[in-house]
């Protein structure tokens, strides 16, 4: 079917049952025809037999017409004159106030519970409680109206129903741009590919991928690929990579497609986790000039663009060796961990070609445009800003602790870091220092002086070869389970209570002396005993010389 004749059977379709009330509309039409002929003839004031001129045209009493003219100048629409349905007036109750009290009880007190109790249990526990009060039940229909009257999303946050809560709340807005670089948004996700160890070959499980989009052009600005969890770092390392030329970045992992945006955005749209809700990360970007801006908890509509991103790039990860897919049902028994055959430097270099190579080529369903073809339209207005000192940029999102300087240096997850810069700080400052790290290579750390600059401190020993936080806190581990392992357990035991008979022994020697006032050095011969000699007080020589 062309586009067209879809549109055509669309707008068909939507006008199926508008016939059904034409009576009432033509007759409306009728009224609204007579009463603004009226209005138009007396406009100062009505007088009573122009009005049962009309109503008698109209077939109705003078003081039905009269209600139709109030409507009228209230809302002045045909709508408003519109015929009212027949039957009992909306909202008009027969039943006496004891029974509707029960009902109201039953209702707030039984059915809108966590529990979900179904319609059949309250009208029985309606019908219950009207014979323990000698009342008459009423009819189950009378109870569902009751029920039906009380607003959907109500009944679904007291009974908890977070189904019918997200279906039936509005997600209108949505968020834009009105030019590139504008807004950024930034979230992680973890990718459905096991990848392998490049020296064994082992399974190394799923690593974490950071990406950021660009919400105008909805080109892809940066991504971070690694096996940590997310952090600051991870989105220190995908800013950088979104904000700087990627010309060499591409060149290095020999991707012959082009990614020509860069520069800073002006805000950077974010979900509410920890790593984004962070101090030193608000403040991070707003040294660098950038815009924090939160997603609100339970509006996922609002980071839409980048869930879709992420789902697209997902999609396409799911035809790799190893991929988990969505979840177990897909998977079906595929051994993704047997079948893991890429190594995150490759599946990085994959991820890449997918986006620049693929992604920003292809037609935006939004934007009915490649997003490359939108940025290069608008690249030449957009100014270039990049950050004043790409090192001091790149330290302000990495993780922090503080530390006291010492003479000897900075000690840090159980390494010691010394530069000559701080030799003119030991000694003269007293609070702790700020100490910012890679987790990726210990190797350095960037510590604050006093006058706000950070210097870079290295190895107190410059032969170790760099490590990462988690091989620091693994040799940690190994360290201490050794140290565990090579404690004689019976032997500390058997000193504890050895040392606790000494102590009651002596206590109760001691007791007798202390009541009769007696110096314990009087009795030398009694209180040294085997410990002769060992008493500093008392020397080697005189003791002999004494016996």
């Amino acid at each position: 079917m062309r586009e067209r004749d879809k549109v055509s059977a669309d707008e068909e379709a939507g006008d199926a049952g508008v016939g059904d009330d034409e009576p009432d509309w033509d007759e409306a039409c009728r009224r609204e025809e007579a009463i603004r002929d009226l209005l138009r003839r007396h406009p100062q004031r009505l007088t009573h037999a122009a009005v049962d001129d009309v109503a008698g045209q109209l077939g109705m009493s003078r003081a039905s017409l009269y209600r139709l003219i109030r409507r009228f100048r209230a809302g002045g629409t045909v709508t408003a004159l519109m015929p009212s349905p027949e039957g009992r007036p909306k909202g008009l109750r027969l039943l006496d106030a004891k029974r509707e009290a029960v009902i109201r009880q039953a209702l707030n007190e039984f059915y809108l519970k966590p529990t979900k109790p179904s319609f059949a249990r309250l009208a029985h526990e309606v019908r219950t409680r009207c014979h323990q009060q000698g009342l008459q039940p009423p009819n189950w229909r009378t109870i569902k109206q009751r029920l039906t009257e009380i607003d959907l999303r109500t009944r679904a946050r007291r009974r908890g129903d977070a189904a019918v809560l997200k279906a039936t709340e509005a997600t209108p807005g949505r968020y834009t741009a009105a030019r590139p670089l504008e807004v950024v948004q930034i979230d992680h996700t973890k990718v459905d590919v096991i990848v392998v160890d490049e020296e064994t070959g082992k399974p190394g499980g799923r690593p974490w991928l950071t990406l950021a989009m660009d919400v105008f052009t909805r080109m892809v600005t940066g991504f971070y690929l690694t096996m940590d969890a997310p952090s600051r770092l991870s989105i220190s390392l995908c800013l950088l990579h979104a904000t700087y030329d990627k010309s060499a970045w591409l060149r290095e992992r020999d991707i012959d497609a082009a990614w020509p945006i860069a520069g800073l955005p002006e805000a950077l749209h974010a979900d509410n986790g920890a790593d984004f809700r962070s101090r030193a990360f608000v403040r991070a970007c707003r040294d660098a000039g950038i815009k924090t801006i939160w997603r609100k908890p339970g509006t996922p509509h609002y980071g839409g663009h980048i869930e879709r991103l992420i789902g697209t790039q997902m999609g396409a990860l799911h035809l790799l060796p190893g991929t988990t897919f969505s979840g177990p049902e897909e998977r079906a028994g595929y051994d993704s961990g047997g079948e893991a055959r890429l190594t995150l430097r490759e599946l990085e270099r994959f991820i890449a070609w997918e986006i620049a190579g693929r992604y920003h080529q292809v037609v935006h369903s939004a934007l009915r445009r490649p997003p490359v073809a939108v940025w290069r339209e608008h690249e030449g207005a957009t100014p270039l800003r990049l950050p004043a000192d790409r090192m001091a940029f790149w330290v302000s999102f990495l993780p922090e602790q503080e530390r006291t300087l010492r003479p000897d240096g900075i000690h840090l997850h159980g390494l010691r870091y010394w530069s000559p810069a701080l030799a003119a700080d030991v000694g003269r400052q007293s609070d702790k220092l700020l100490v910012k790290y890679d987790p990726r290579d210990l190797s350095r750390v960037f510590v604050r002086r006093p006058t706000g600059a950070f210097v870079e401190a290295r190895y107190s020993d410059l032969t170790l070869p760099s490590i990462t936080l988690a091989e620091a806190r693994a040799a940690s581990r190994a360290l201490h389970a050794k140290g565990r392992r090579e404690v004689d357990t019976r032997t500390l035991v058997r000193t504890a209570m050895a040392q606790r008979a000494i102590v009651e022994d002596a206590t109760k020697r001691d007791r007798p002396a202390r009541r009769t006032g007696a110096n314990p050095a009087d009795s030398a011969d009694n209180t040294l005993g085997s410990l002769r000699g060992v008493d500093s007080r008392v020397p080697v020589a005189s003791v002999e010389d004494q016996t």
